[in-house]
């Protein structure tokens, strides 16, 4: 049966949460502010319920891989806070973080430190270590590349706003494919079903890589949907509805009703795309059921989450 959502959009991904996502969410309160995050932004950080969002996304995740997860996931949203922070985009700035963040992860001489100092270094480093550990070559590959991606289109986003530009709604598609870190997400499904593996050429079989991008489309464009009125008056026109309604000339009320219309036709495609993909084993299964649930995850974490409030 569909679950009627808000924002008039139905949603046939059957919800889910890990057992462990309470628990999760204490252990990631202690330890942001281990790493000496300003109070502040440690209560922040605690009112958005970040691991309830991991425990979303990963829900058969084991206690102390979801602490991980949630971990990575808390970066994520500093570092897209960091970069968002000044009312006018500093591009050179913003440039600096992702270069201290790949290179950390790539594991290139230095200390974390000097990467990437304070904070942001110490807790990348922390999250990452036991990933990087465990996992083998060939995913730690994949999963840097995806998060180049992300951190290449906040740069790119960085220096649209400060240079006035505002993407019509192709460009602006392809650039929030990059933003929304969907990939990044989508990658760690693999760490959390403990590094069970598909082929590595199942990863990139056009058949997956469309469910992945349609689950990528549908993630961001949700949120653009949900986080319009802040949108409107901060993201410089970063967001489909106003690419929208720049694009065509309507009011962001009609721009809204074509970004809906879109977001459930794509919905109603997405189970053919699935059908789509070549047998796959119980790894690739675990995959494509990530990226649904990252889908539904994002949209019922955006609603008991003080971030979206």
């Amino acid at each position: 049966m569909l679950r009627t959502i808000s924002l008039d959009l139905q949603c046939p991904i059957n919800p889910v949460i890990s057992a462990y996502a309470e628990e999760a969410h204490g252990w990631l309160d202690g330890w942001t502010r281990s790493h000496g995050l300003p109070g502040v932004y440690a209560d922040r950080l605690a009112e958005g319920r970040i691991a309830r969002y991991a425990a979303r996304l990963y829900p058969h995740a084991s206690p102390g891989d979801l602490h991980v997860l949630s971990a990575l996931f808390t970066w994520f949203f500093l570092i897209d806070d960091e970069c968002d922070r000044a009312s006018v985009p500093e591009p050179e700035r913003v440039r600096a973080l992702v270069g201290g963040a790949l290179s950390l992860l790539r594991g290139e001489p230095g200390s974390p430190d000097d990467a990437l100092p304070g904070p942001l270094g110490s807790m990348l480093a922390d999250a990452w270590r036991e990933p990087q550990r465990r996992m083998p070559a060939r995913w730690r590959t994949r999963f840097v590349a995806t998060v180049e991606h992300h951190l290449n289109g906040v740069v790119v986003e960085a220096r649209n706003k400060a240079g006035g530009h505002r993407p019509a709604v192709q460009e602006y598609v392809e650039l929030r494919r990059a933003t929304s870190a969907a990939y990044v997400a989508h990658a760690l499904v693999d760490f959390a079903g403990n590094g069970d593996l598909v082929n590595e050429s199942f990863y990139y079989h056009p058949a997956v890589r469309a469910f992945s991008r349609t689950g990528n489309d549908l993630l961001s464009w949700f949120n653009d949907l949900l986080s319009l009125e802040r949108d409107a008056a901060t993201a410089g026109g970063h967001n489909l509805v106003l690419a929208i309604a720049t694009e065509r000339g309507v009011s962001l009320e009609e721009a809204a009703e074509v970004a809906r219309a879109r977001w459930q036709r794509t919905m109603r495609h997405f189970p053919v795309l699935r059908a789509a993909v070549p047998p796959h084993g119980a790894a690739g299964r675990r995959y494509l059921d990530g990226v649904e649930y990252a889908i539904r995850g994002t949209m019922d974490w955006s609603y008991e989450s003080a971030r979206y409030q």
